[in-house]
């Protein structure tokens, strides 16, 4: 997409990404999410880390979307591997190839990490199948729901 930029995040970043990602649990949870002080609290600490990165998409100087990654290990993956914690786009700026973008740069970090996988959970069905979708046509594959408990 043409005037579209990805760039990796860094800690002093933590307000555009904890903002994206407010917006994200907002929009998924029908108004509910947590206060914004909150997320930006979690997205600075887990940016200081090493093993969670994340990456703005920008329009000129104006951040568009943001995606977060997170480094896992499990044997079934043959070790570690990335999984998509949170992918965002502004609405005004959806189906013009930012989601992509993004997610180009997700398999790039990936390749660089040396994680053979990238996973990711979509969200519930069939009211986000647009999402899913999304993920399908990038060569992601249905293994099944995701199920969590809190503690």
């Amino acid at each position: 997409m043409t005037g579209i930029s990805v760039r990796a995040a860094r800690v002093e970043d933590a307000a555009i990404v904890a903002n994206f990602v407010h917006a994200l649990i907002d929009e998924l949870s029908g108004g509910k999410a947590p206060a914004k002080q909150g997320v930006f609290d979690i997205a600075q600490a887990l940016l200081a880390g090493a093993d969670v990165s994340a990456a703005i998409a920008y329009a000129g100087n104006a951040p568009v979307g943001v995606i977060t990654l997170n480094q896992c290990a499990a044997i079934y993956a043959g070790g570690k591997f990335g999984e998509i914690s949170e992918l965002y786009v502004r609405p005004d700026m959806r189906s013009q190839g930012v989601a992509q973008l993004l997610l180009d740069h997700a398999q790039q970090e990936a390749r660089a990490r040396g994680w053979a996988r990238l996973e990711v959970g979509a969200p519930s069905q069939p009211e986000w199948h647009r999402t899913l979708n999304f993920y399908l046509r990038n060569g992601f594959d249905e293994v099944g729901p995701r199920l969590r408990r809190l503690a």
